[in-house]
């Protein structure tokens, strides 16, 4: 039986549920079991009378670190398609929920686990320690986003920057994230950043409408996009990963949410194939032995 996660309510006005991604370990990871309980918690909130969820981390180190490459190097084909069909829909149950939705991040967002954030509509940040990193760094191991990447990323900041940025796989660090605008709010530091996370869900106002995709993703406002993909994609280079990020956000562009959701899925089972990816995980994993 799946447990739920942790969740609290903030309750300095209309009440703001508080949920926490939290594993047996320092660093929070995006493996199945933790989809599955997520899914399990999201499923169950009573949202009566709540003026919204916040998304959080138990760890103090990052928001997630990222998701789980062993599944994407040891699955079969069709099971890594289910995996990732099944963390979409964990996913957009944040972006449907009838109640507005933030994450509050303080530590290192990566991969899934800034895909994951980026299905809410707020994200609100903080300074660490040091400068943690924020972005989807998938093409630096020879594969490409799987949970909408992107096409969130460049809903958020300046999209010829996220386009780059993410078929280059290389995060930014915090400072210049929050100088790009990914964050709609900043909290001084990490102990003020759950109880700003639920002031902003309470100043949004009226219940969101929903239409099925995140509150920002490129389809929201297509042209500043579309001249963006069109201006960088000379410079993108020739790689499978930079390719499969351009054609992502050319579908997302022209199909849709669900469209871009499935040309990433294909791409990314695809690239996990070929030797550069082969070689980049296996050299990934190498490094923690």
């Amino acid at each position: 039986m799946t447990t739920p996660l942790p969740t609290h309510t903030d309750d300095r006005g209309t009440p703001v549920l508080i949920v926490e991604l939290k594993q047996d370990s320092p660093v929070v990871v995006l493996d199945r079991p933790l989809l599955e309980a997520l899914d399990a918690t999201l499923a169950g909130l009573s949202l009566d009378g709540v003026a919204g969820v916040v998304l959080a981390s138990a760890s103090e180190k990052v928001f997630v670190a990222g998701a789980d490459l062993k599944a994407v190097r040891d699955l079969s084909d069709a099971d890594l398609h289910a995996y990732l069909e099944f963390g979409a829909s964990v996913f957009a149950r944040l972006h449907e929920m009838p109640v507005w939705t933030a994450a509050a991040i303080n530590g290192a967002a990566l991969g899934g686990g800034l895909e994951l954030a980026m299905h809410c509509d707020g994200l609100i940040g903080a300074p660490g320690a040091k400068p943690y990193p924020v972005g989807l760094p998938e093409a630096g191991l020879s594969i490409c986003p799987g949970w909408g990447g992107t096409n969130l990323l460049p809903g958020r900041i300046n999209p010829g920057i996220a386009i780059e940025k993410t078929a280059a796989g290389t995060p930014l660090p915090y400072p210049e994230a929050a100088d790009a605008g990914l964050f709609d709010l900043i909290a001084q530091d990490a102990s003020g950043l759950r109880q700003l996370a639920a002031d902003w869900i309470r100043g949004q106002g009226p219940a969101p409408t929903r239409d099925g995709a995140p509150h920002n993703w490129i389809g929201r406002d297509a042209n500043p996009v579309r001249e963006a993909l069109e201006a960088v994609s000379p410079a993108l280079g020739d790689t499978g990963p930079a390719k499969a990020v351009a054609d992502a956000v050319g579908v997302g562009l022209k199909q849709g949410w669900q469209a871009a959701l499935q040309c990433e899925r294909d791409h990314l089972v695809r690239l996990r194939h070929e030797d550069a990816g082969k070689a980049a995980i296996e050299a990934f994993f190498s490094r923690g032995k």
